[in-house]
């Protein structure tokens, strides 16, 4: 089972337009989709429609227009009762598929809320095989808040506790590296570079390595690098690993990177070797960047393409 903390959830709203956007000007709209999101609640839609068993959890008020959405979204909740709204993210794609986001920082949680997130995470992971720690957090939150739920988690479950799994940014991400010694990260180039504070060469995979080897194994047991159009790698204490991705139509790129690591938690609980994560991940983020808004691939929407997969 995978248990997903989205600690700030969004709705997320996607308009469609039949033409490049054109800032300034009044443009027609082909459609529009609203979609439960956030990181890890579309890491739990994801892995929920390969038919795994996936809880996510989030702070969600009892009034809030979200969980319409979220019920349709078919999956299984923890939602903390908290007094706040969730945020609105707004994602508007043209017909190439380049995609433009607006997202809103999120109001802040009370320390009570706060703690009551916690205690529901930590609950939850009791039969766990994987804990993902997934998006921003909200305005006023320290930024060590998801090392305060892995402590909290291994505290509680000892040697039985999941394995961790965070796809955060910025100095969260930088709390979680220094402090937490998790299982895996998995950033974009940008979100790297920011992490080790130099410049990431994603048309190099050997370079790209070179620099995620400043964390891995010492300090991150393995890191899924997402390089958007042009593939992924996987590094491990054991090796490292590349592969392009598949040359696809692109119709949204929003959660790509959220379906890449579902689908790298999804062939690891069917146990297959880090190419087969590697290859899974992909074949994952491209399903979805082929997807109008945020709708999440199930397996039926994979494809067949051939993805080679080598190692650095």
């Amino acid at each position: 089972m995978i248990v997903t903390l989205t600690v700030n959830p969004a709705l997320d709203r996607t308009i469609a337009l039949e033409a490049p956007l054109r800032p300034g000007e009044v443009q027609a709209a082909l459609s529009a989709r609203e979609e439960a999101g956030g990181k890890g609640v579309n890491v739990s839609r994801v892995v929920a429609a390969a038919g795994v068993d996936t809880v996510a959890v989030l702070p969600l008020s009892i009034e809030d227009p979200y969980r319409a959405p979220l019920a349709a979204a078919g999956i299984a909740t923890v939602a903390v009762p908290v007094a706040r709204q969730v945020r609105t993210n707004l994602a508007i794609t043209d017909p190439d598929g380049v995609t433009t986001k607006v997202n809103l920082s999120g109001s802040p949680l009370s320390p009570v809320d706060s703690a009551a997130v916690v205690t529901a995470v930590v609950d939850a992971s009791a039969d766990a095989d994987w804990l993902v720690l997934a998006g921003s957090l909200p305005d006023s939150t320290a930024a060590s808040f998801y090392v305060d739920v892995i402590g909290a988690v291994r505290d509680r479950w000892g040697d039985s506790a999941p394995r961790i799994a965070v796809d955060a940014s910025g100095p969260a991400l930088l709390e979680v590296v220094t402090h937490a010694s998790v299982d895996l990260i998995k950033p974009n180039d940008e979100e790297l570079a920011e992490l080790l504070a130099v410049p990431v060469d994603g048309s190099s995979p050997e370079a790209l390595v070179g620099t995620v080897r400043a964390v891995v194994p010492d300090r991150v047991a393995a890191a899924l690098v997402t390089l958007g159009g042009s593939g992924a790698a996987l590094v491990t204490g054991a090796g490292a690993w590349f592969a392009a991705a598949p040359r696809i139509r692109v119709v949204s790129t929003v959660g790509a990177g959220d379906s890449s690591l579902a689908g790298y938690l999804l062939a690891d609980l069917a146990g297959a070797d880090a190419a087969d994560r590697l290859t899974s991940a992909i074949r994952y983020g491209a399903a979805a960047a082929s997807l109008p808004g945020s709708q999440v691939p199930t397996p039926a929407d994979l494809g067949h393409h051939d993805i080679s997969v080598r190692s650095i």
